[in-house]
């Protein structure tokens, strides 16, 4: 028996070490305010309404040429587009994709440090992602990796697609 005690601190230290660290979905909150909507994505080959939302600081900051702050959050609500009989998606007067039903919440958040866990080709500077569903509740089931691959081609944007609608989004 006092040889297994002296052995479960030692397997414990090699299974820990052997286990992959939680690379940070699990620093992402949700955001307790959505902030400002600066742009909305429809999406007609998904069927799909994308609206984008970030802390009003957040988007000044970026109006002003300055980087993206540590700690910001910035949320895509995905939404179904309505569609017609035939399933296709119904435009409203404005020429917009309605949206209907809500699908899923998507936060990126920067934080200082971040990401140092990630290998070259996955670190998205100093950012992480997580999948909420619409009640805000988190998508422990989510693949969070095709966040990071096709994030990782705007490297120049800090990582952010939507920088240029921050820039043009209204006051």
């Amino acid at each position: 028996m006092r040889s297994i005690l002296k052995l479960s601190p030692i397997a414990a230290a090699i299974a820990l070490a052997a286990t992959p660290a939680l690379a940070g979905a699990d620093k992402v909150a949700y955001p307790k305010d959505k902030g400002v909507l600066y742009g909305t994505v429809d999406r007609a080959d998904v069927k799909q309404v994308r609206e984008l939302y970030a802390p009003k600081a957040v988007v000044d900051a970026v109006k002003a040429g300055k980087p993206i702050p540590a700690g910001a959050p910035l949320t895509m609500y995905l939404f179904k587009a309505k569609v017609d009989d035939k399933g296709e998606p119904v435009k409203g007067a404005d020429g917009r994709l309605q949206k209907g039903d809500a699908i899923a919440h998507f936060v990126m958040a920067k934080g200082a440090g971040w990401g140092a866990e990630y290998a070259a080709d996955m670190r998205n500077g100093e950012w992480e992602y997580r999948s909420f569903a619409p009640d805000g509740k988190p998508n422990e089931k989510a693949d969070l990796k095709p966040c990071f691959t096709c994030h990782m081609k705007m490297k120049d944007q800090d990582f952010v697609f939507s920088v240029p609608a921050m820039k043009t989004a209204a006051k």
